[in-house]
């Protein structure tokens, strides 16, 4: 039986930071990783590049976009926040730029180098890494997590530090384990399901657009029953339907409205224009091509790449009209339709393509202000074993941040 002060599993953001810290502390520190590599779903984030954090500096406005669980987060926030995250990766000769949407990457673009550092922090901190550990379960005496039992044996710690995470990007090793063993041990455990994810849709000439990117548009959900919402942002049309921030970000939201069954969805074009000024704009260009076919005038209505699109949700009979005997009554068809190109959601993309899982354990069995367990005084859970929503943009990263730190700094004390 091999003892250490601090176990630590998961090689991830808030497992490293959270090693590190505990070991900076000066404690005995083992990080055990499924994996051969350290951070490998790290290493994906952001296309590559890292969104490490985002930059809204105020932490009150910051922990608004966490929702009814921001009111747990207060505590270990104010000590270690957005502003902490910056200064931290500076020390460790990483700083940060700010991009649109107050998205911070490291300056080198490369999620690797934040794996990088990240390593070297915890090595100088003398914590110990092995790899192609498989934890198979939790040791517990007495109500007290003792150690952890593994594919190369048995190790006991004071502290227990878990930073398993979720159950996206499967592929990387994130499979929900740790969710298991906490739900075995007593822990309440909000199943998990993909967030953050992408949106299937019905209709073919959505999938038709792959690769087109409009922004900005205003997309509006509508269930079976109940009130819709509005969004409007960044959309990205692919060969299963629709991504983008703005898809990413509502498809929580959207997952809830799925219950019901299909969702319909309408596209407004021109968002920033009203109707009747739209109406206007299309009687002049029509008054301009009054001899030719409307289908040839369409695409100088469409946003960029939208022409087809347009076209497919006209009445052909329009379409092979000639603009001077289109209707007015026929005309509103067409801003209807530049104001609402209407398609169905019928489900999100799986694990695989999810950037966060939601799900894991209730934050009412979490005292926050150190991330320990309520069960158990000496397992601290972090990052995304915690039920907790959140956007895309750097938020989901910067949890890992702060709450692997605290668990670090009070195992570590």
């Amino acid at each position: 039986m091999v003892k250490f002060d601090v176990i630590v599993v998961g090689g991830g953001p808030a497992g490293m930071i959270a090693a590190g810290r505990a070991g900076a502390c000066g404690k005995r520190v083992l990080l055990v990783e499924k994996n051969h590599t350290l951070g490998q779903k790290l290493n994906l984030t952001g296309g590559g590049r890292c969104n490490i954090t985002n930059a809204e500096f105020d932490t009150r406005t910051f922990l608004s976009f966490f929702g009814d669980d921001g009111k747990f987060l207060f505590s270990p926030f104010s000590r270690f926040s957005v502003q902490e995250t910056f200064d931290f990766f500076a020390e460790q000769n990483l700083p940060l730029v700010i991009e649109e949407r107050k998205r911070a990457f490291p300056c080198s673009q490369q999620a690797t180098d934040v794996t990088r550092v990240l390593t070297e922090y915890m090595k100088e901190n003398q914590v110990k890494i092995c790899f192609g550990m498989e934890v198979k379960r939790l040791s517990i005496e007495e109500g007290k997590i003792t150690g952890i039992e593994t594919n190369q044996g048995s190790f006991e710690a004071e502290s227990i530090i878990l930073a398993t995470g979720g159950a996206s990007y499967r592929e990387t090793g994130s499979t929900g384990d740790g969710l298991d063993w906490l739900r075995k041990i007593g822990h309440t455990v909000q199943d998990a399901s993909p967030d953050i994810v992408p949106l299937r849709v019905k209709e073919q000439w959505v999938k038709d657009l792959s690769g087109t990117a409009l922004d900005p548009m205003k997309i509006t959900f509508t269930p079976t029953t109940g009130a819709s919402f509005s969004k409007t942002g960044e959309i990205l049309f692919t060969h299963f339907g629709l991504s983008g921030p703005l898809i990413l970000n509502s498809a929580n939201e959207v997952k809830k409205l799925l219950k019901q069954g299909p969702v319909k969805v309408t596209i407004d074009l021109f968002p920033n224009t009203e109707a009747h000024l739209l109406d206007r704009h299309v009687l002049e260009l029509f008054n301009e091509n009054k001899n030719k076919i409307t289908r040839t005038v369409i695409k100088y209505l469409a946003p960029t790449g939208m022409a087809q699109a347009l076209i497919t949700n006209l009445p052909s009979g329009l379409l092979e009209k000639k603009i001077n005997i289109v209707t007015q009554e026929e005309r509103k068809v067409i801003v209807q339709r530049l104001k609402g190109l209407s398609l169905t959601v019928t489900g999100t993309m799986g694990y695989d393509w999810a950037v966060i899982s939601d799900g894991g354990v209730a934050l009412t069995e979490i005292d926050t202000r150190t991330m320990v367990s309520r069960r158990y005084p000496n397992l601290y859970i972090v990052g995304d074993l915690l039920h907790i929503s959140r956007p895309s943009g750097g938020f989901s990263l910067q949890l890992c941040w702060t709450t692997g730190w605290i668990a670090g700094e009070n195992a570590g004390n």
